[in-house]
């Protein structure tokens, strides 16, 4: 699984959601879109990444999102 790629795709998910008014709903449409439409490998490797490099790379509203909505990304 291709980590930069998967970054690249969840920061150009977090700024269409970031675009929202309510910075709640985004956090947890984010997540939930995340969950709707990433197979388990891809968020299984974003997530390990976000663990071992503490969210390198990965914009502040997705890390806010997968921090939030851990368990529910995880399962």
């Amino acid at each position: 699984m291709n980590t930069e790629h998967l970054i690249k795709m969840a920061n150009q998910i977090g700024s269409f959601f970031s675009t929202m008014p309510d910075r709640e709903q985004a956090v947890t449409d984010l997540a939930s879109h995340l969950k709707r439409f990433w197979e388990p490998r891809m968020r299984k490797a974003f997530l390990a990444h976000i663990e071992q490099t503490q969210g390198e790379g990965v914009d502040p509203i997705v890390l806010e999102a997968v921090h939030k909505h851990l368990q529910q990304l995880a399962a």
